[in-house]
């Protein structure tokens, strides 16, 4: 990918077929389907590729077992399905984990075995392991960390984990490989109609360099998650927004924690609510809660009781409690939940399903879903603007699609911090070779290379200090004093290497350590 070459498609290139508003993953699914089915494509992102919701997730891809005690079984049939799907296309992105249900009193896990075994029937011929119900002393045993009166016996399932910023990148560089024009801190600011009020472009910024252009498009598709409704605005009013965000936050522990290879799952917390502590990088991720929200950000902020019932209930399941001080770092996540059409229904209670409406001015408009289900969403998205006479027919072609980077599954992939680059990692090697100080860790307690930062600006548009440590490589994410501590090293290197002037040097390491505060709990 290569910013200034897709600007200059922007300039240059007449009407596109479909043109994306929206950078996380339903638009980069939406980009990726297009390009994939032979329309020209565009996808346009305000800030950066996933800077919203997309990279604050559980770092599950899963069917949600939740949501099958609730009666959602289409939904988890979906979801399992595609679970399914991208274990087989991309590979170097998709992790089988192993859940542990704890079995706190005598029918617990036999109870949850039972359910857990109509989530594997659900998963047919993409199922990636199957249930069982572990004795005491298994579970025990793999269950270290989690105090012995919490387990009496217990139930093992499976499901899927990943990096999900590093899936928007890779779609992003998929839809590139297909053709796709993609831009990242490039916003639309305005929709642009005809006289029969039917949408016929838009006009976008880039937010870099403030020039703006005149976009013609026969298909516009608002695929912006919590951030749908100002665009909605532009196209017509609502009595009532169809998006209700729900903040989810998430603690980042060391491994110390939960020291084994099997992730915890707490299905019915004190609240109702799912607890998760799933291994991630070499750290514990503990979550979520689920609080309703009204005005989204790009940066959320935990609420002091969302920290606590995370700490509160952990204490509750772990043997070594966990403090304030132990918390590494705390990110935040809103998801895009449809609005329901009960208004009494908690967050926790409203559909992860996801739905497309085609607006009078013809924008199809994607709501709801969860970053399991973006490449069905994707494909019901692009079906509606061919349905609705927007595109001419074309099959969907990413069922079985190879992400960017694919290798195959039966080969041997060692679990490093270049696995996630997939067959990318030759080249990051060949970086190394032709200059051995890329080698040099930018962190001397966790694994990232220079390397990977001059990958992320060559290769990954990364334009700024915070694309690199918190998307690019997830050390905001894993640890945000480590990040802070890293930054000026990192900021210096891609100074020389991007031409930033000491202004925009200083500029960029000052709202990167600003930025690291909000990931930390009060010292």
């Amino acid at each position: 990918m290569q910013r200034n070459k897709a600007i200059e498609q922007l300039r240059t290139h007449g009407e596109w077929d479909v043109v994306v508003i929206g950078g996380g993953a339903t638009g980069l699914g939406v980009a990726v389907d297009a390009a994939t089915r032979g329309y020209s494509t565009l996808l346009l992102e305000a800030h950066d590729f996933a800077k919203g919701t997309s990279s604050r997730s559980t770092k599950l891809v899963h069917g949600g077992v939740r949501y099958l005690a609730q009666g959602y079984v289409d939904l988890v049939r979906e979801a399992l399905r595609e679970r399914g799907r991208l274990s087989h296309n991309a590979p170097h992105l998709f992790r089988k984990q192993a859940f542990i249900i704890p079995g706190e009193k005598w029918w617990t896990a036999p109870y949850y075995t039972f359910g857990l075994w109509m989530y594997d029937r659900l998963s047919g011929k993409l199922s990636i392991g199957k249930t069982r119900y572990l004795g005491q002393g298994d579970a025990r045993r793999r269950l270290k960390g989690v105090r012995d009166d919490k387990v009496g016996a217990g139930v093992c399932y499976y499901d899927g984990q990943f990096d999900d910023a590093r899936l928007a990148l890779c779609l992003a560089q998929t839809a590139t490989d297909h053709g796709a024009t993609v831009l990242n801190y490039c916003a639309v600011t305005a929709l642009k109609k005809g006289g029969n009020g039917r949408l016929k472009g838009v006009t976008a910024k880039d937010e870099l360099t403030g020039e703006t252009f005149e976009v013609k498009a026969k298909c516009v598709v608002n695929a912006t998650g919590v951030f749908a409704n100002p665009i909605l605005g532009m196209d017509e009013p609502h009595d009532k927004p169809p998006i209700l965000p729900s903040q989810g936050i998430h603690l980042v522990l060391d491994r110390e924690f939960l020291p084994g290879e099997d992730a915890l799952m707490v299905p019915k917390t004190s609240d109702g609510r799912v607890l998760f502590a799933v291994p991630w990088h070499g750290k514990v991720v503990v979550g979520t809660t689920d609080t309703l929200v009204k005005d989204p950000s790009y940066e959320p902020l935990p609420l002091e009781q969302e920290i606590e019932f995370i700490l509160n209930t952990s204490r509750d399941y772990l043997t070594k409690a966990p403090t304030r001080a132990d918390v590494r770092s705390v990110y935040v996540g809103l998801r895009p939940l449809a609005a329901p059409k009960d208004e009494g229904k908690s967050t926790k209670e409203v559909s992860r399903s996801h739905k497309v409406e085609v607006s009078h001015s013809g924008m199809v408009n994607i709501f709801g879903g969860k970053w399991t289900t973006y490449r069905q969403m994707a494909e019901d998205g692009v079906d509606a603007a061919i349905g609705a006479g927007l595109l001419p027919a074309k099959p969907c072609r990413t069922q079985e699609l190879r992400l960017h980077g694919y290798i195959d599954e039966k080969q041997h992939m060692d679990d490093t911090p270049l696995t996630l680059y997939g067959s990318d990692a030759m080249a990051i090697g060949k970086l190394i070779a032709a200059e051995p100080k890329l080698a040099d860790r930018i962190h001397p307690a966790y694994p990232f290379t220079f390397a990977q930062v001059q990958w992320a600006i060559d290769e990954e548009v990364a334009q700024s200090l915070e694309d690199v440590l918190a998307r690019r490589i997830r050390l905001l994410f894993l640890d945000a004093r480590a990040a802070e501590a890293a930054a000026p090293a990192v900021a210096d290197f891609m100074a020389k290497r991007m031409g930033w002037s000491d202004s925009r040097k200083q500029a960029e390491l000052d709202s990167f350590v600003k930025l690291t505060k909000q990931y930390r709990l009060a010292d």
